[in-house]
C-alpha cells in the first residue's frame, strides 16, 4: 500500500526530530495554514474562490478543535487554570491562553517515546485501516513491537477532503486530528483497560525540523491482540467471564473519569484488543464526554435496532446518566448475550441470569452492575458455588502425590484449555473429582500446580494411562473402581 510505506519511511527520518507535544501542534496547525494554501491558491484555484476554499478548510479545522479544547480542561471548568474564561475559536484566536494550557499537558504528561524512537523500526504488518487511520504492528530497535497508528492516506476520509478542496497537505492536517484528540483521550483517561499510550511523534515528512509540518503524526502504542469474538466463543467460561468483567471495569471508570461521564459512541468488539488476557479499549477517537441537552424526557430517548429506552430529563437540562446507559447496553448486546450465560457454572447460573435481565432492561447502573460482577468472581475464586459438591466425592480416587502420567489415552471435551485433551479450570480436586464422575471417559485427572488468571488450578482429564512417572508439582487421582495397574518407572 503505498501510503502505509511513505507513512514508515517518513516515520523512519524522524531520528532527530525534537518531540512535539500535541497541542502545541494544535497551534502551530492554524497558523500555518495560511502560509501553506497560498501556495495551492497559485496551482489550483484563483481570487473569490480561493478565498471560500480557504475559509470553509480553516473553518473544519477550528471545528475540530472546538472537540479537542475541552478535553484538555477541568471537569465542569469552563475557565483556564488562571480563571480567564476561553476565548472564541476561530481563526483569530489569541493563542495565549492555548500556550497556558500547552504548558501544563507539558508538566501533566510526558510521552516515554518519541520520533527518536522510530529510528530502525521494521514494519511487520499491517494490523488494520478505516476512512481515517492505518494501524502498523513494527518492532523498534530494541526488538519491542509496538503499534503505529498513522493518517490513512488511501481512507475515505483524505479522499473526500482532497476532492472537495484539493489541497492534500491541509487535508492530513484536518484528518490527523482524530489521532490528535485521541493522544489526548488517551493521556486523560488512563486505566488498565485502555491502551497504554506509549508516544507520539510529529515532524515533517521532508525530515526537516519539528512541530507537526504537513500534519504527519503518529501515535505509538502498547501491541495487543485484535478482539476475536467467534474464538472467544469457543473458549472457556473463565475466560469469556474475564473479558465481561473487564469490560464492566472499564465502563465504571469511564462513567467518572476526570473528562465526566464518558460515552462509547462506536461501540463495537473491533474498538477493543487483548494484552496478555486483559481487554483493552484501543480505538478512542469516537469518545464523548458530551452531556445530552434536553427539556423533557423524550428528549432523553436511546434507541437500538430492537428496543428503546426513556431515561429522565433532569432539573438541569440534561439526560441523566444517558451515557453510561448506552454503553451498558451496548455492551450486553455485544458482550454478555454471546460471552456470558453459555456454560456458566451451575451454582453461578441464578447470579448470571440476574445480570442479563438487569442490564438487558437497563434496570441496573454501573455501580450496580460491577457490584454483581466482583461477586461472582468472589464466590468462583474461593469455591463457595461448590458447598453443594458431597465431600466425600474425592474418596472415590486414589491420590499419588508427586507423581505424573506417560501413554495417556486422551479424550476431547469442550471448552478445554487444550485442543489435544480435555484440560479444564477447577477450585480443588474435590471439583476435578466431580467433574471427572460426570465424564463416561474419565477414569483419572491431574493436577499440575499451573494456574489460571483467577488461581484455579488446570486439571487435565483422561480416560487411562500406561505408567506413572516423577513429577514433583503434579498430582494424579485415578478412580479406585476403574483403576488401571500402572507401574512406576
Amino acid at each position: 500500500m503505498p501510503g502505509m510505506g511513505n507513512s514508515l519511511r517518513a516515520a523512519a527520518l524522524l531520528a532527530f526530530v525534537v518531540l512535539s507535544i500535541l497541542v502545541s501542534l494544535l497551534i502551530s496547525s492554524v497558523q500555518q495554514f495560511g502560509a501553506r494554501v497560498s501556495h495551492f491558491s497559485n496551482a489550483t484555484v484563483a481570487g473569490d474562490e480561493f478565498a471560500s476554499l480557504r475559509g470553509a478548510l480553516i473553518y473544519q479545522v477550528n471545528e475540530r478543535r472546538k472537540e479537542i479544547i475541552p478535553l484538555l480542561l477541568p471537569h465542569e471548568d469552563d475557565k483556564s487554570e488562571n480563571g480567564r474564561d476561553m476565548a472564541p475559536l476561530d481563526s483569530s484566536l489569541d493563542y495565549s491562553l492555548w500556550n497556558e494550557i500547552s504548558l501544563g499537558s507539558r508538566k501533566a504528561h510526558m510521552d516515554e517515546m518519541d520520533c527518536a524512537s522510530l529510528v530502525d523500526m521494521q514494519a511487520v504488518e499491517v494490523l488494520g485501516s478505516g476512512y481515517t487511520k492505518l494501524v502498523v504492528k513494527v518492532n523498534l530497535a530494541g526488538g519491542q513491537p509496538v503499534a503505529l497508528k498513522l493518517v490513512n492516506e488511501q481512507g475515505i476520509d483524505m479522499g473526500k477532503c482532497v476532492e472537495d478542496f484539493g489541497d492534500p497537505q491541509g487535508c492530513r492536517e484536518l484528518v490527523s486530528y482524530k489521532l490528535k484528540k485521541e493522544i489526548v483521550l488517551l493521556q486523560r483517561l488512563q486505566h488498565p483497560n485502555v491502551i497504554k499510550l506509549k508516544g507520539h511523534c510529529a515532524g515533517d515528512t521532508r525530515g526537516g525540523g519539528g512541530g507537526g509540518e504537513g500534519g504527519r503524526v503518529t501515535v505509538i502504542l502498547e501491541q495487543g491482540t485484535p478482539l476475536q469474538m467467534i474464538q472467544l466463543l469457543q473458549s472457556p467460561w473463565e475466560d469469556r467471564f474475564r473479558v465481561c468483567l473487564d469490560l464492566v471495569r472499564l465502563l465504571h471508570f469511564l462513567s467518572q473519569s476526570p473528562l465526566g461521564s464518558v460515552g462509547l459512541l462506536d461501540f463495537q468488539p473491533r474498538q477493543f484488543v487483548t494484552v496478555s488476557g486483559s481487554l483493552k479499549l484501543t480505538d478512542l477517537d469516537d469518545a464523548s464526554a458530551e452531556e445530552t441537552s434536553c427539556r423533557t424526557d423524550a428528549d432523553c430517548t436511546l434507541q437500538f435496532p430492537h428496543r428503546n429506552f426513556t431515561l429522565p430529563c433532569s432539573a438541569r437540562g440534561v439526560c441523566e446518566g444517558l451515557s453510561e446507559k448506552r454503553n451498558i447496553y451496548n455492551a450486553y448486546r455485544y458482550f454478555f448475550t454471546y460471552l456470558l450465560p453459555h456454560q456458566a457454572p451451575p451454582g453461578l447460573t441464578h447470579l448470571v441470569d440476574h445480570i442479563m435481565n438487569s442490564t438487558g432492561e437497563l434496570k441496573a447502573d454501573i455501580n450496580q452492575t460491577l457490584e454483581a460482577f466482583e461477586h461472582i468472581l468472589l464466590l468462583y475464586k474461593s469455591g463457595l458455588h461448590l458447598d453443594n459438591l458431597p465431600p466425600s466425592i474425592i474418596r472415590d480416587y486414589t491420590v499419588m502425590r508427586g507423581m505424573g502420567t506417560s501413554g495417556n489415552a486422551e479424550y476431547r471435551c469442550w471448552p478445554s484449555y487444550s485442543q489435544q485433551g480435555c484440560v479444564l479450570s477447577v477450585h480443588s480436586a474435590r471439583e476435578a473429582a466431580y467433574i471427572c464422575n460426570s465424564h463416561s471417559q474419565c477414569n483419572s485427572f491431574t493436577l499440575t500446580g499451573q494456574k489460571t488468571w483467577t488461581g484455579r488450578l488446570l486439571a487435565s482429564f483422561r480416560s487411562s494411562f500406561s505408567h506413572l512417572v516423577p513429577d514433583g508439582t503434579s498430582e494424579v487421582y485415578v478412580k479406585k473402581t476403574k483403576a488401571p495397574e500402572p507401574s512406576t518407572v
